[in-house]
């Protein structure tokens, strides 16, 4: 049982990438709480979007890799909590992308926020600078060796340096968090669209469906930022932050069938599967192509689904107090209804 001390908490927070998955969800999280919201977003439509959550929101509308949009961002936020959950994890054409926002403006963001004289940095990375685990039984924890995967765990894995360097030197007081695959409310397209295979038996299994896969309902990671914000044992540190135990890809489909379900909507169709060949091919398609600056999220997602990405959240729980309230089905059910409840075609 974690026996961890908490430290006053601000009474502003920044956020980038405000308007994104994670984003969306923190905003409204924390907003009725804080006497400040900084977001930074991308357009003047998000800008809108969050501007009507609470009156504690400001919008700064800007790109992470604009210097002024950010100096803009971090004016009178002394002592502020800063989240950077900015970044770019299925770029839409080209590679260079990958690293000129998920690399450089993190670089951006650390540098206005040690001028500003922001509080504690929290920054939201990835599985991905780990790649994957030998075995479905293996699980990663804090101190496992990186080995990226491809340009988005290589831009992360410079992400997380450029972090560790910054605490070290003195300049900010960070924390690293790392999550592995999303689901919840305000997600983007690509997710609802994988609710509709899954509900119609059009998703496959890659390989057999041992292969184990950790998970994060965006509340939860919410909960994760906050303790990592409050902790007074997080500073230098990172974590992993999951719902709990790794599941098999079998259990994540049939427990995504179940929710569709109980949330009245009927599943059809068997379980289709693919040969594990096929992932290796498709990921050594991707490799080629990454290797020539070109992306195509289709075949990236497909090299993955074959592999056992999976953590330990030990340390999370002891040393922050981490206690993931939402389990898998929980999860996928709050999702589905945020789909419904927004006139979306499941």
């Amino acid at each position: 049982m974690s026996t961890t001390t908490d430290v006053p908490r601000p009474d502003t927070m920044v956020i980038t990438g405000a308007a994104g998955w994670l984003g969306q969800n923190l905003v409204r999280a924390v907003a009725p709480d804080r006497a400040r919201v900084r977001c930074l977003v991308r357009t003047d439509e998000e800008a809108a979007l969050l501007g009507v959550v609470h009156p504690s929101v400001e919008t700064v509308v800007g790109d992470v890799r604009d210097p002024s949009a950010l100096s803009s961002l971090f004016e009178g936020t002394t002592g502020a909590t800063v989240v950077h959950a900015a970044a770019v994890i299925h770029p839409e054409r080209l590679v260079r992308e990958l690293h000129d926002v998920n690399v450089g403006g993190t670089q951006l963001t650390l540098d206005e926020a040690r001028r500003a004289g922001a509080g504690r940095f929290v920054h939201i990375s990835s599985n991905s600078p780990f790649g994957a685990n030998p075995g479905p039984e293996h699980r990663f924890t804090e101190d496992s060796p990186m080995n990226p995967y491809l340009g988005y765990g290589r831009s992360k894995a410079d992400a997380e340096g450029l972090v560790r360097t910054a605490h070290e030197r003195g300049d900010l007081e960070t924390v690293i968090l790392r999550p592995p695959w999303f689901y919840g409310p305000f997600q983007p397209d690509r997710q609802t669209q994988w609710f509709r295979a899954v509900r119609r038996g059009r998703f496959p299994l890659v390989g057999d469906g041992t292969n184990r896969r950790s998970m994060v309902f965006t509340g939860n990671l919410v909960h994760g930022v906050l303790r990592a914000e409050a902790s007074a044992a997080a500073p230098g540190r990172a974590y992993w932050i999951a719902d709990g135990d790794p599941l098999d890809m079998r259990t994540i489909l049939a427990t995504v069938r179940e929710a569709l379900e109980a949330e009245g909507l009927p599943t059809s169709g068997g379980q289709p599967r693919l040969p594990r060949l096929a992932g290796v091919a498709a990921e050594k398609a991707d490799t080629f192509l990454q290797g020539r600056g070109r992306y195509l999220q289709a075949v990236h997602v497909l090299g993955e689904l074959k592999d056992t990405i999976a953590c330990d959240i030990s340390r999370a729980r002891d040393e922050i107090a981490y206690d993931p309230p939402t389990d898998l089905l929980g999860g996928m059910r709050a999702s589905i209804r945020w789909c419904l409840e927004r006139g979306m075609a499941l």
